[in-house]
């Protein structure tokens, strides 16, 4: 019984394959015998690719490639951490957790630092102008797609004062929704940043527009903006704890020079003192000189935890190094001619096969 089980097992099993093998040959001669129907399609979807590579904008590429390395807080900082702990000094956490790792990728998608790249104020052909403003005038926004809105072709994206690093720009719901749609579009089809190799630290980015001007000196401003944001961000604690300790340490240094000076002005203050008067030079000599030996002592233990604070700072500050900047020509991301007629021939080729396989598949289904 389960010989005779398993031979049907097999004779199914040789049946399903000779069914798919001429299942296969049946759809080839089909397609064979429509060879004329596909090779119109072909030449229809070679056409299309052609006038599309012909009419498709140049697109120009602007590449900046750098080196982030970055130090994760290991043996050393520790160690000078809990040196300074001894002393009452916090050297901090090496900038947190927040801006460790690869989390500059996400700054470069960050509305904040787009816009402030955005609203830098370049110059191109010896006249100052804003990015956002050569960004509508390449793709002629004022032109055609706002023609129509008094209210957005006499929109302007003045800013006033610089506030923390970040131009203020005059707030409006309009000028906040514009600048939105503008951000949204270059995050999904200009900007692209990416780590090329995980094991490594470098960093690429790529800006791509038809305009090659905006293509260069948007992606030189983005990395500037990213790179001192990220540094200053990450160091930014342990710089707070330099100018304190700076502060105190000045303010130690001035009180003690202060003691020694009066118990050297005292003396040149009596002269010729009575020998039964002492009181008048020894007291306040001897307190000018205690108030001077005490400081001395203070400032040393100062001394010392500024510049270990200085130590961590250093540490705290992460390499970024440029390997590649763009440079002008730049790379030229273009569809050729021929290229364009492969690729429209191909897909029109294949969704041509696949709707008239389709076809019969469906015609033996509604015959059975």
């Amino acid at each position: 019984m389960a010989e005779s089980q398993q031979n049907i097992i097999i004779d199914n099993s040789e049946f399903s394959l000779k069914e798919l093998v001429l299942k296969i040959q049946k759809w080839s001669h089909y397609l064979m015998s429509k060879w004329l129907i596909i090779l119109v399609f072909c030449v229809i979807g070679s056409v299309i690719g052609f006038f599309y590579a012909a009419t498709r904008k140049v697109i120009y590429i602007a590449t900046t490639t750098f080196v982030l390395e970055d130090e994760k807080g290991g043996g050393g900082l520790s160690n000078l951490a809990g040196l300074a702990s001894i002393a009452g000094v916090d050297l901090g956490s090496g900038g947190g957790g927040i801006f460790q790792g690869d989390n500059i990728l996400g700054l470069y998608k960050s509305r904040t630092m787009l816009e402030k790249t955005l609203l830098s104020t370049v110059e191109i052909n010896g006249k100052k102008q804003k990015l956002i403003d050569r960004y509508i005038q390449f793709n002629r926004l004022r032109q055609e797609k706002w023609a129509s809105n008094p209210e957005l072709l006499k929109l302007e994206f003045s800013t006033g004062t610089i506030n923390n690093g970040l131009p203020t720009l005059k707030r409006s719901r309009l000028r906040d929704s514009i600048l939105g749609v503008i951000i949204f579009d270059l995050n999904r089809n200009y900007l692209t940043v990416a780590k090329p190799d995980k094991k490594l630290s470098t960093i690429r980015v790529d800006v791509k527009a038809p305009d090659e001007v905006f293509a260069q000196l948007f992606n030189d401003n983005l990395v500037k903006n990213v790179n001192e944001f990220y540094t200053s961000t990450k160091t930014k604690k342990t710089l707070q704890n330099v100018k304190i300790l700076q502060h105190k340490t000045d303010s130690v240094r001035a009180v003690m020079n202060g003691a020694i000076y009066s118990a050297v002005a005292v003396t040149d203050a009596t002269p010729n003192l009575n020998p039964t008067k002492q009181v008048q030079r020894v007291v306040p000599a001897q307190r000018a000189q205690f108030s001077a030996e005490t400081n001395k002592s203070i400032l040393s233990e100062m001394v010392k935890n500024l510049e270990m604070t200085k130590m961590a700072l250093l540490k705290e500050t992460p390499l970024l190094q440029i390997i590649d900047q763009p440079v002008l020509p730049l790379e030229i991301d273009k569809l050729t001619k021929v290229k364009g007629m492969m690729i429209g021939g191909i897909i029109f080729g294949f969704f041509t096969v696949i709707f008239l396989i389709g076809k019969l598949v469906v015609k033996e289904m509604l015959e059975d």
